[in-house]
């Protein structure tokens, strides 16, 4: 009593669908038996089944009259008045006719317009009808392009993200199935795009594998279609999920490739996010600095410079061969080539590059030459000499990380020296663009180790740049940072220290008094603690400036006054007991040792009146009031003629011979022995 669907006839004329005849015939045969009519129960000559198309034709049209008569009567159950028993009717209806019924039974549903309502009662107040809703649309959307954009239409794709976003496990299984097989239409992928949000449930369902595998994975497939779609592509990154952005910069048109690479240099990455970046398209953006437009070449840079940095990320950048794009770009005779504010960016990326401590005197850059080799520091040497403030900043702090690292500051200072660059150098210290004074201020710190003549050379020659370098170091006007001043001061401490005419401009500056208050400061607060890293940086630069004193004392009468006034005897010999400054401990025992032999000369001889001289001579001693020098036979003091002996400082010197440094034991060893110097 069923309808068939494939009617077939056999020897007595008698019409079976095939299905059944055929498992009856296998009966027959199983037991024991020739194939025999169900009906007049003869045995049939063959069992050979043939089709009946007339009445199979006849058939399809009787149940596809059948079908669209029952369609169109759950059209007037597909509405807001329908109780939940019509609604789950009609849409069981509806499922049915189109995935049972034929062509002509879909092409019902279509011309009906039954499927934008059936996305209608995705707003029902009932569950079951939600859920019923949800399997007729995800057997509409396993058919054309043109179902799954009938079923866009509205608010659908709207209320199914909602559904995935919601607690109840059956609808959210239903709506992101139905959404994957969506998402394989453009104009859907288009839709999803405009709505705020939707990407981002879709990933956090993508992460949630071990609550449900099967959501996560038709999630997975989903952004997956999505992806085709620049828009998604875009949220997408923006929520972690970079690929299909890199994939579209790789493979899209130049406006596409532009979109994208905007899109990314305005999203915050995370330092894994950045390595990624520079591997997948690091060489890309490489070519585009150098070649492409000046609106590509903007953003390029924005890119660059946001993922050089991170030190890993920057590393990469170099392996994909960033460098020598930028390199070009920022040679003298290519500037003028781009706008200021693109030479910024590009000597920006540059110093993060640098910055990553890889040793670029083994990197190679172009043939046989690295980013340290002479004629690549002279070129970029004289792009700070012309160009803007803060182009010269970057390029400062370029070099400033160069000359840190042992591997590649004797290179620096080499071509420093042969392009003649360190007068330039230093006059950034009078500059009014704070950061290129601070970024100046720090590279002349780190290779005044190796050319403290030539910078003393060029602080010689100028009357204001030397007070200028004071001022950075001792006077706290907030404008200097702790790290400029601290390196500020340091130069001053590598300056030559027998160059009295530095000393001299250094005594005009009152440096010397503030640095004398300071150690004070320093050594009341900490002595002996050594807790204070920063301190102890601080107090050897202080110490170093102090001791200048003590080397022009011969020729500068001045400096024996300041000596006397600031007590430099007694305070060097105290910063002898501080122990685990190394560096302190050995400027203090030179100091001592230049002021110890100055001691003779600046000792006073007593005077005696005539009845103490005739005792002197009567007795050949001295009046018991009058205390003489063991050492230098005159009334000495540590104040007034520097005598260690006198001001406890031998005690301090013979303890320091006991130090493990060997230089800290050469220094005592060389100021005792000035005890010895007159016989």
């Amino acid at each position: 009593m069923q309808v068939m669907r494939d009617p077939v006839v056999i020897d007595t004329g008698h019409a079976f669908e095939r299905e059944a005849i055929a498992r009856w015939f296998a009966e027959c045969r199983d037991l024991g038996r020739g194939p025999c009519c169900p009906i007049t129960m003869r045995e049939v000559r063959s069992a050979d089944l043939r089709p009946v198309l007339a009445l199979r034709d006849a058939i399809e049209e009787w149940a596809d009259r059948q079908q669209r008569d029952e369609l169109r009567r759950a059209c007037r159950w597909l509405t807001k008045d329908a109780t939940e028993k019509e609604a789950v009717r009609a849409l069981g209806c509806v499922a049915r006719g189109w995935s049972r019924g034929g062509q002509a039974s879909r092409r019902t549903v279509r011309a009906e317009g039954i499927i934008p309502m059936v996305g209608g009662m995705l707003r029902s107040g009932s569950a079951m009808v939600r859920l019923k809703a949800l399997e007729a649309i995800q057997e509409f959307a396993r058919e054309t392009d043109q179902d799954r954009e009938a079923v866009s239409q509205g608010d659908t794709i709207r209320t199914i993200i909602k559904f995935i976003d919601c607690e109840d496990c059956q609808e959210r299984e239903l709506a992101v199935s139905a959404l994957c097989d969506l998402s394989k239409s453009e104009l859907v992928c288009g839709k999803v795009s405009e709505l705020n949000g939707a990407v981002l449930i879709l990933c956090k369902v993508c992460g949630s594998k071990a609550d449900n595998p099967t959501i996560a994975e038709k999630a997975e497939k989903t952004l997956e279609n999505l992806d085709r779609c620049e828009k998604n592509a875009v949220q997408m990154a923006e929520n972690g999920r970079l690929e299909p952005l890199l994939n579209l910069l790789i493979e899209g048109s130049p406006e596409t490739q532009l979109l994208m690479a905007s899109s990314l240099e305005k999203i915050v990455l995370s330092n894994d996010l950045k390595i990624l970046v520079a591997r997948r398209v690091g060489s890309l953006f490489g070519g585009i600095v150098e070649k492409g437009s000046l609106e590509a070449k903007e953003v390029a840079f924005k890119v660059l410079e946001h993922v050089s940095a991170n030190a890993d990320s920057a590393k990469v950048l170099i392996e994909e061969n960033v460098l020598l794009p930028l390199f070009r770009v920022l040679s003298i005779n290519r500037t003028s080539l781009l706008p200021p504010r693109l030479q910024e960016a590009a000597a920006a990326v540059l110093a993060n590059l640098v910055a990553s401590g890889v040793d670029f005197g083994t990197v190679p850059l172009d043939g046989d030459r690295t980013l340290v080799s002479e004629d690549i520091v002279h070129s970029l040497l004289l792009l700070i000499s012309n160009t803007s403030p803060p182009i010269q900043c970057k390029l400062l702090e370029f070099f400033g990380t160069l000359s840190s690292s042992t591997g590649t500051v004797l290179s620096i200072v080499s071509a420093i020296k042969s392009s003649g660059a360190i007068t330039n150098l230093v006059q950034f210290v009078e500059s009014d663009h704070q950061e290129s004074r601070t970024a100046s201020i720090k590279l002349i710190h780190k290779i005044s180790f190796h050319m403290e003549y030539e910078i003393a050379q060029v602080f010689r020659a100028s009357p204001t740049l030397l007070g200028c370098l004071v001022k950075v170091a001792f006077v706290n006007d907030g404008n200097a940072a702790a790290d400029e001043q601290d390196a500020a001061l340091q130069i001053l401490a590598n300056l030559p220290k027998r160059d009295k005419h530095l000393t001299r401009e250094l005594m005009e500056q009152g440096a010397f008094k503030v640095a004398a208050s300071k150690v004070l400061s320093i050594y009341r607060r900490d002595a002996g603690t050594g807790s204070d890293i920063y301190d102890n940086a601080v107090l050897e630069g202080l110490a170093k400036v102090l001791a200048r004193i003590t080397y022009a004392l011969r020729d500068e009468p001045r400096c024996v006054s300041l000596a006397r006034e600031y007590n430099l005897a007694a305070l060097f010999a105290s910063l002898l007991r501080l122990n685990g400054l190394d560096e302190v401990q050995v400027v203090s025992a030179k100091a001592l040792m230049n002021l110890s032999l100055e001691s003779k000369y600046l000792t006073s001889t007593p005077k005696f009146d005539a009845e103490q001289r005739s005792k002197l001579a009567l007795f050949g001693r001295k009046p018991t009031n009058i205390q003489l020098c063991r050492v230098h036979s005159g009334v000495c003091s540590i104040r007034d003629n520097f005598c260690i002996l006198e001001g406890r400082a031998v005690e301090r010197l013979i303890h320091c011979l006991n130090h493990s440094n060997k230089k800290v034991v050469e220094a005592a060893l060389a100021a005792i022995c000035t005890l010895l110097e007159d016989g």
